[in-house]
């Protein structure tokens, strides 16, 4: 679409299990229980769709009608910039059945990302392109999602130049680097599970990640290595960028903070 990079929404569910915010909410998946008055999922497409450094879009989702019935997502779909991909049964062969035909450049970012801005993803697409990555990370500062909510994380990756938290939003920046998927096998979650550091980066960078050894930069220019391309992390410029709703703690910080949007626009 003129140029522009393909999005990738994550919104599938774990197969035989029903998220405990969705069985709150009386819904099917988490995707569609309402935050902030709206489904979550809603917010994620409207800001990708208003993102001018976006055109198609794409939704990987294992029940796609309850997402389709969303009006924004029906009537991008009607004007076919928006299309569903089936979710597999993980999330890493999920990635790889949404990205089956896409062009390139592809930006991955999940349902449950509410807080992310179209400015948001302009700025980390610009970031990537800026570095030309092959494939790259959203981090925010520690000190700025404190700043945006006291609750909003409750840990940290902790690097010599301090500490980083998620912004579940990545860059594939060509079909070779897709491989970068494959980190995310194991689920993810490394400051949780450190030893699945060692499984998808190497038993050195697990060390090295543990005590603190060496910049983000270092460690990202180390796993590079190890994986034959270019993987750099691009640092937010809000803290509030990595919340996603992950619980009932989530939930309530990211309804505070889309509350307090609405207030400061007046």
């Amino acid at each position: 679409m003129d140029g522009k990079i393909t999005a990738l929404i994550m919104a599938g569910k774990r197969s035989g299990v029903l998220d405990p915010l969705a069985e709150r909410a009386k819904v099917n998946q988490k995707c569609v229980v309402p935050v902030g008055g709206r489904p979550m999922i809603e917010h994620v497409v409207e800001a990708v769709s208003a993102c001018d450094r976006i055109g198609e879009i794409r939704v990987v989702a294992h029940e796609p009608d309850e997402i389709r019935a969303l009006p924004i997502v029906g009537a991008l779909e009607a004007e076919g910039r928006l299309t569903f991909k089936e979710g597999a049964f993980n999330i890493v062969d999920s990635v790889f059945a949404g990205c089956e035909g896409a062009a390139y450049p592809v930006m991955i970012t999940t349902a449950d990302n509410c807080l992310v801005t179209p400015e948001g993803y302009a700025e980390f697409i610009d970031g990537a392109l800026a570095v030309e990555a092959d494939a790259a990370a959203a981090l925010a500062r520690k000190q700025d999602v404190i700043a945006a909510d006291p609750q909003g994380q409750s840990k940290f990756y902790q690097f010599t130049d301090g500490g980083y938290s998620n912004c579940n939003t990545y860059w594939i920046g060509n079909a070779n680097a897709l491989s970068a998927a494959e980190i995310m096998r194991g689920g993810g979650q490394f400051v949780k599970f450190p030893s699945r550091i060692a499984k998808a980066f190497g038993v050195i960078n697990l060390i090295r990640f543990y005590l603190g050894w060496g910049t983000k930069e270092k460690l990202f220019a180390q796993v590079s290595k190890r994986f034959g391309f270019k993987l750099t992390p691009i640092v937010m410029s809000k803290g509030e960028f990595a919340v996603d709703v992950d619980n009932e703690r989530t939930f309530e910080v990211t309804e505070r903070l889309l509350a307090k949007r609405a207030a400061q626009a007046g």
